[in-house]
């Protein structure tokens, strides 16, 4: 039976489907925003060459952005439960000055993701399918001949302010994820140290201890002790 811990590899934190459904909405926002930003201003007119050039940067575009909203779906779906707000999230974001001063061993204990985490997740929850009504609408030569001009104007304007919007939220999320050293290595390889997870995410790895007391409660083995878990990170 697989287990979500493994005392050489780690914990697991995301599965290798999360993994590779993260990094190709990430693929696919990232040439969202250059093909977006090649029409949102003369300066960035050049990034059409990324996509062929101009004509099929904007055939690509909303296809693209389609596509990305399918695999957005699937990792909202999959990861709503975790990033509904709890009580001890109020009780962290208090504390929120220890923790952008790396004094992060004074904020309470949370649980598989912090406020920061949880607040990308619904900013990106609302932004989505903003961007891909407002998309729709603007979309030719299938949609946008249809609607008044006065559709196509505000769709323009709501398409452009939210993708403003999830751009800066990205770009955060990035820079945290870099910031705080064994994130990214989480996204990619799928597995986070104990101590990571116990130093990070303290509800959570309270949650596998439990999990893992019961499984081997269940199969005559001897309980994990978490007191003897180390107290530095493991490369």
């Amino acid at each position: 039976m697989t287990t979500p811990s493994d005392n050489k590899r780690g914990i697991l934190r995301y599965t290798t489907f999360s993994r590779l459904n993260h990094w190709f909405i990430a693929f696919t926002f990232v040439c969202l925003t250059l093909s977006g930003l090649a029409f949102f201003h003369p300066f960035f007119f050049d990034l059409t060459a990324l996509f062929g050039g101009p004509t099929m940067t904007r055939i690509l575009h909303p296809f693209i952005g389609v596509a990305m909203s399918l695999g957005f779906v699937v990792m909202a779906v999959r990861f709503f439960k975790v990033n509904l707000f709890k009580r001890h999230d109020v009780a962290w974001v208090r504390r929120i000055g220890d923790v952008l001063a790396n004094r992060d061993e004074l904020a309470p204990p949370i649980g598989a993701n912090n406020p920061g985490q949880k607040l990308v997740y619904w900013v990106m929850l609302l932004s989505v399918p903003a961007l891909l009504l407002s998309g729709f609408f603007i979309w030719r030569p299938y949609f946008a001949d249809i609607l008044p001009r006065g559709w196509l104007r505000f769709s323009s304007l709501v398409h452009a302010y939210v993708a403003f919007v999830a751009i800066v939220t990205l770009i955060i999320h990035v820079y945290s994820a870099i910031w705080v050293k064994g994130s990214f290595r989480a996204m990619t390889q799928g597995r986070v140290s104990r101590a990571w997870a116990k130093h990070h995410h303290r509800l959570w790895y309270d949650e596998i201890v439990e999990q893992e007391r019961r499984e081997g409660g269940e199969r005559g083995e001897r309980p994990l002790d978490e007191h003897r878990m180390p107290d530095k990170e493991t490369p």
